[in-house]
């Protein structure tokens, strides 16, 4: 059977403003996001029985299923490609591996990467020939985060998130990724900010226009004074241990912190290399983390590797 694999990154919020909670139940975003060097794989082997199966391991070896990621409906790659079959009338079925290096429930859309990621093995495995408008169009009904992981770099997201706009931005960056021995649930973290804005006006949400001048500019140092994450003080009070995380890399001269989308992983701009070594070793020495990672960005997005 055919077979093609598809490498997509994680994503991190450099700014992020909720709006009020709508009548729905979801809410209106503006942010900024930007893609990492941090990659899971998604690899698809067509099937004819149309069956989709999805397994997902956390080495390269696959010698280790990943417990935290669930593999039936609930898995968004299963519903990205069963999506996918039926807007393009496919009646072929497809085996789905998954291996995952974005941090499950981190706040850093592992699992839109892995829709993404989907939708363009699926495309290929299927030979569908179908363009980004089309993937577009089915990652917008699928979450938030998915239109965004199938493009990559630096972009702004307005709606729930999924309309999509490029960002003028200039250079490279470099990030330490601090994850959390435990993931948060979204909704959690969205029902917490709700509660904790229950006697406020919250207003509609905006792009601060100086986090754009910071990324035309191209300047880490004047970036790493602009990041915003409405959505901080909500996984705060929920983990208050993310502020000591945040407290050390701060400490430890990162130019900015924040806590990644919903959480728990924290993500702090550094200089260049050497900085990012300074600032990786007091987090890992603090404990207050249970692992740390350099990255760079942005990247693209979802891209076939075979």
């Amino acid at each position: 059977m055919t077979t093609s694999t598809a490498r997509v990154p994680a994503k991190i919020n450099l700014a992020l403003a909720v709006g009020p909670r709508r009548d729905d139940g979801y809410h209106d975003v503006a942010t900024v996001f930007q893609t990492l060097d941090l990659h899971d794989e998604v690899r698809a082997t067509a099937r004819p029985d149309g069956q989709i199966t999805v397994r997902v391991h956390a080495d390269v070896d696959e010698q280790v299923e990943h417990a935290d990621v669930p593999t039936g409906d609930d898995n968004l790659a299963v519903r990205a490609a069963r999506r996918l079959a039926e807007v393009a009338g496919v009646e072929t079925g497809v085996d789905l591996v998954i291996r995952k290096v974005i941090p499950v429930a981190g706040g850093m859309a592992g699992g839109s990467a892995d829709a993404a990621a989907t939708l363009v093995a699926c495309n290929a495995v299927w030979k569908l020939g179908l363009g980004r408008d089309v993937l577009d169009s089915v990652a917008a009904d699928l979450g938030s985060d998915v239109p965004f992981l199938l493009h990559g770099g630096t972009a702004v997201g307005t709606g729930r998130g999924e309309r999509i706009s490029p960002a003028l931005a200039r250079g490279s960056y470099r990030w330490v990724v601090a994850t959390a021995a435990e993931g948060l649930s979204t909704p959690d973290v969205y029902a917490e900010l709700d509660r904790l804005n229950a006697h406020r006006e919250v207003p509609d949400p905006q792009v601060s226009e100086d986090v754009l001048t910071a990324l035309r500019s191209g300047s880490p140092a004047e970036l790493g004074t602009m990041l915003t994450n409405d959505l901080q003080k909500a996984a705060i009070s929920l983990r208050p241990e993310l502020r000591d995380t945040l407290d050390v890399g701060l400490g430890a001269g990162a130019l900015g912190g924040i806590v990644s989308g919903s959480g728990p992983t924290c993500v702090f701009l550094v200089h260049d290399e050497q900085h990012g070594l300074d600032v990786s070793f007091a987090l890992a020495s603090s404990l207050t983390c249970a692992d740390v990672v350099q990255a760079r960005g942005p990247v693209p997005g979802a891209r076939l590797l075979s």
